[in-house]
């Protein structure tokens, strides 16, 4: 099934693992000291609570009828003391705990980040960003409460319990057993319903996932809608998802009040019958006073409501084990495209190139090349054309190693003489030495200076006014108001297409690569800004080893090769005179691409 479809829900790979809460501990583990300080305090303040009934039973039982005027005092000065203590250990555990939450968000998101930037091009390309976007944000920040507070708050609990029921048991034997008596059914209640939660919650977050992928789509392609009028289309299928998202959230949310609702149910029974056996022991002659009971009847209480808070803590865990699963799906994305074992650094290149039975398919069972053979000298400018969808950009995505091959090998020739396969290298050496202009011209949010600037951060502000400068850039940057320090919107929105692109020439010219790669890299251009920008070109071309891909073939004439890629390899390779007069599929194009011209 696809996964690249807004409307598509994700499968988890694997089922859920508690490994993947001990997993989680490394990042719980790190503030471990602070949050058992937290632990201690929390736990000081609910102990001190648990003297509450105790207070109310010494007084009902001793100083009223005793008419002891200054034990009630005391004990009323105790009671405000024990709720005076308890607000202050509370209020310092949870700012400790707010700064804790806080450092785990930020360690997850930061190790999630780092592996988003080293995974390769097919997981993006099979995925929306949308998609991927909420791991980052939304689920990160869901799972790092319960990873803190969560724990805490469940330690705390089950510490709370344990002492509750010594208190209990302390004031009367008999009457605890009936408090704890509806217990058993309760976690069985709990066990059954385990699984129906974990799915409800699954199919919550695949439907919000589906609902950001689109929400993202529609943002980015803002433009286009409103050109073809599908305003009306979109807020349809938003409306469709959004419905999706909200029955999936109500249903998710009805079977986790399941726990609560039946949680508070049996406090009620429990609590009745509490009562029930007091009164009728009471009235029996059985030594239990009214203090007593009344003094249990407040432990019921403060007994079910760990319970309850056990099962809500329960519920955040089941809602969240979702969150953490896809989290932890995306760090075990395996980076297919990473350096070797025994990968070593690739020394300065003279720019040959050797592409020796290269087999490539972005599909499995679909080869877009097939064993193609291609040796580019030191120096050589070599032009890539044919028909969309053939494999130019392949070729150019290979040299890079954006993919892996399916066969066959890549191999760039060293100064020193030595040869080396792409897949032997480091990734930072290879790409060093590769100068990339690809089809997208992507500028980042900042200033111009430092988006040219990204091709080599050690440049001086010199440096890159004259790479602007001799791809043309430098013209229309020097009218701008404030010049190289102007502000670029995201994704370069004030700029038109073609600004966009010189300044992407500047930032591959910048880092004086020992291989150039364009692709498409005047395709947004005016002729007269092409006519300038090639002067730049062919002076950065000389002696440089170039790949270009091009359309307009007006730009690719004076190439020293041009290689027609089609069926799966390449269909023609020569000079432009010599294509020319083999009048194959190379004249036919560009004929046919002249006679547009002229028309």
């Amino acid at each position: 099934m696809a996964r690249n479809k807004f409307d598509v829900d994700e499968r988890l790979e694997s089922p859920f693992r508690w490994a993947h809460l001990k997993r989680a501990g490394k990042y719980v583990g790190k503030h471990k000291y602070v949050m058992l300080l937290a632990l201690v305090l929390s736990g000081l303040g609910s102990v001190a609570t648990l003297y509450i009934p105790k207070i109310t039973q010494w007084v009902l039982d001793e100083a009223v009828p005793n008419g002891d005027t200054a034990m009630i005092g005391q004990m009323a000065l105790l009671f405000v003391g024990i709720v005076l203590l308890s607000i202050v250990l509370t209020t310092i555990r949870s700012r400790m705990m707010a700064h804790v939450s806080q450092k785990i968000i930020y360690d997850i998101r930061a190790d999630l980040f780092a592996h988003l930037q080293k995974l390769p091009f097919s997981y993006y390309d099979s995925r929306p960003a949308g998609k991927i976007l909420v791991r980052v944000i939304n689920y990160v920040n869901s799972v790092s409460d319960i990873l803190s507070n969560g724990i805490i708050n469940m330690i705390l609990e089950i510490i709370n319990l344990i002492f509750i029921v010594i208190f209990m048991f302390s004031t009367n034997t008999t009457l605890a057993l009936v408090i704890i008596s509806g217990l058993p059914v309760f976690v069985v209640f709990i066990v059954l319903i385990k699984p129906r939660q974990r799915r409800a919650w699954q199919n919550q977050s695949n439907k919000n996932s589906n609902y950001n992928a689109y929400l993202a789509e529609s943002i980015d392609g803002v433009r286009v809608s409103q050109l073809f009028d599908r305003q009306k289309v979109n807020i349809g299928i938003m409306q469709s998802l959004a419905q999706a998202c909200r029955a999936a959230w109500l249903k998710a949310v009805y079977v986790s009040n399941c726990v609560w609702l039946s949680s508070e149910i049996m406090t009620q029974i429990v609590l009745t019958f509490l009562f029930i056996a007091g009164v009728y022991w009471m009235g029996g002659g059985t030594i239990v006073s009214f203090g007593v009971v009344l003094a249990m009847s407040q432990y019921v209480s403060r007994f079910w409501q760990p319970i309850t808070n056990l099962a809500n803590i329960y519920n955040s865990f089941v809602n969240n084990i979702a969150y953490l699963e896809r989290i932890f799906e995306t760090m075990d994305e395996p980076v297919v495209v990473d350096d070797a074992v025994d990968a070593h650094e690739l020394p300065e290149l003279s720019g040959e190139v050797e592409y020796r039975d290269v087999t490539f398919g972005y599909e499995e069972g679909t080869h877009v090349l097939e064993h193609m053979n291609l040796h580019i000298h030191a120096g050589e400018s070599i032009a890539l054309v044919g028909p969309t969808g053939a494999g130019k950009s392949t070729v150019i995505n290979l040299l890079c190693r954006f993919y892996n091959l399916n066969g066959g090998g890549i191999y760039l020739h060293g100064k020193d003489g030595s040869v080396h396969e792409v897949n032997e290298v480091t990734l930072r050496s290879l790409r060093s030495q590769l100068g990339i202009m690809l089809q997208d011209s992507f500028l980042f949010s900042g200033t111009l200076m430092d988006n040219i600037r990204y091709g080599r951060l050690d440049a001086t502000d010199r440096e890159v006014r004259e790479a602007a400068r001799r791809v043309r850039a430098d013209a229309f940057i020097s009218k701008l108001p404030q010049g190289y320090q102007t502000e670029i919107r995201e994704r370069g929105g004030n700029l038109s297409q073609g600004e966009r692109q010189l300044v992407a020439f500047a930032r591959t010219l910048l880092s004086d690569p020992a291989i150039l790669i364009l692709d498409e890299a005047t395709s947004s251009i005016d002729t007269q800004t092409e006519k300038l920008l090639q002067e730049g070109i062919q002076e950065m071309l000389r002696g440089r080893t170039s790949i270009i891909v091009a359309h307009r073939l007006s730009t690719i004439k004076n190439c020293d090769r041009i290689l027609y890629i089609s069926h799966q390899g390449i269909a023609e390779m020569g000079s432009h005179e010599e294509l020319m007069k083999k009048r194959g599929l190379y004249y036919q194009l560009y004929t046919a691409q002249a006679g547009e011209s002229v028309a």
